[in-house]
């Protein structure tokens, strides 16, 4: 409880009150014990063990030779499951906020104009975050559900003239998967940055950078990648690192400002490292381990797998009478948005599936919220096992909401 704290400064007494009682023992329990649950909603999802146990290794510090070695060796396997050889392929410390906020800050400058191709919640996000940066936005628009096609976007470049354009490859909101065949070109063609999000697909979904021309991309590490949220990878390409060197005013993002990091990520010339902010040992390990992973396994074989299972788990939401949201033809195999039937209580049924089943399945947002559940099998949950469990689970939590 309260009482003196006594301290020496130079020979001389100093006597503190402590004015605030400990909580331990009261409000805060000794220990740590949060509930377990298999997370099957639009992310996080459950990590690998071996992904937990990295996290459990002792820690160096972060001018380490040894860590920049750990950094070095993460560059080369985001490389490989984004396929770029894009040179700045980066951790970023933060979640995959911070990877999308780290893109946009280091390429845009006030007046910039930003297309944002919106088609669900994080496309109006994308509005209120590049928002942020420029007061210069524009975008098209598609209803949730649904992709863009070449003519649309072509539409947009034509009539906006934007410096950069921002689009959703899975739109996490909805689990539209946006062909992104010709819209590099496209962006190329009337002198364009294009920025995509690939935070639902990266690992699980293929992406390929390179030969889709993308400027600029980030993700995040809680969903196909199989790692916890607190690091998020980020790579810009030719294009982008030019508009970057060019800016005529600093980064308004210091904690993120790319200029400074590059100084600490990449030793061009046999230049020191610069030290910027202390990078998050841990999640740095897990992210390494998580990417080791999906390379033991092969990334054709990753995709193949979220793929079938994916199959299977629609399939089984037909069996038991469940639609989901999205056409097949343009749907993510990672997250599937299933449609509330007509009389049930969706919040209610979340709910039963949370306390009686510990699965944690999502709603949705922006528009399709109450219409739809966000169910995800990604990274270590994307198992037959767990279609299993999270169909008989909702079935059955469907039937105990109607009493």
């Amino acid at each position: 409880g309260p009482g003196p704290q006594i301290y020496f400064f130079s020979g001389h007494l100093s006597i503190t009150m402590v004015v605030v009682a400990n909580p331990l023992g009261t409000t805060v329990p000794h220990q740590l014990n949060p509930v377990s649950r298999v997370l099957l909603g639009p992310g996080p999802q459950n990590a690998h063990p071996r992904v937990h146990a990295a996290m459990s290794l002792p820690q160096i510090g972060h001018m380490d030779p040894g860590f920049l070695k750990i950094m070095e060796e993460i560059k080369h396997l985001l490389r490989y499951v984004w396929q770029t050889e894009n040179t700045f392929t980066v951790p970023v410390s933060g979640t995959g906020s911070a990877a999308w906020e780290a893109a946009v800050a280091n390429l845009t400058e006030k007046g910039d104009k930003h297309l944002i191709c919106i088609n669900g919640y994080f496309g109006e996000r994308a509005v209120d975050l590049h928002g942020r940066y420029t007061d210069n936005i524009v975008d098209i628009t598609t209803p949730y559900g649904t992709a863009f096609c070449l003519a649309e976007i072509e539409a947009g470049l034509q009539e906006h003239k934007p410096d950069l354009m921002w689009i959703a490859h899975a739109e996490t909101s909805t689990g539209v998967l946006q062909p992104m065949e010709g819209i590099g070109e496209l962006c190329q063609k009337y002198n364009c940055l294009l920025m995509v999000d690939t935070v639902t697909s990266i690992c699980g979904i293929p992406v390929t950078l390179d030969d889709w021309k993308i400027d600029a991309c980030y993700a995040g590490t809680q969903k196909c990648m199989g790692c916890p949220p607190g690091v998020a990878p980020l790579s810009l390409g030719p294009r982008a690192l030019a508009k970057m060197d060019s800016r005529k005013t600093k980064v308004a993002n210091w904690y993120l400002d790319m200029s400074m990091i590059r100084k600490y990520l990449e030793a061009s010339g046999g230049a020191p490292r610069t030290y910027h902010h202390t990078a998050p040992i841990s999640m740095v390990y897990a992210m390494r381990e998580a990417l080791t992973l999906v390379a033991e396994e092969g990334l054709e074989n990753c995709h193949a797998r979220h793929k079938a299972n994916a199959e299977y788990f629609w399939s089984e939401l037909e069996r038991i009478g469940l639609e989901p949201f999205v056409d097949p033809s343009i749907r993510c195999a990672s997250l599937t948005t299933v449609c509330i039937p007509e009389g049930v209580d969706g919040a209610k049924v979340t709910t039963i599936m949370r306390d009686r089943f510990q699965i944690e399945i999502g709603g949705s947002l922006g528009t399709l919220k109450g219409k739809c559940w966000r169910i995800g099998l990604m990274g270590y949950n994307n198992r037959p096992e767990l279609v299993k469990l999270v169909v008989g689970a909702l079935e059955e939590s469907i039937q105990l909401s109607k009493q």
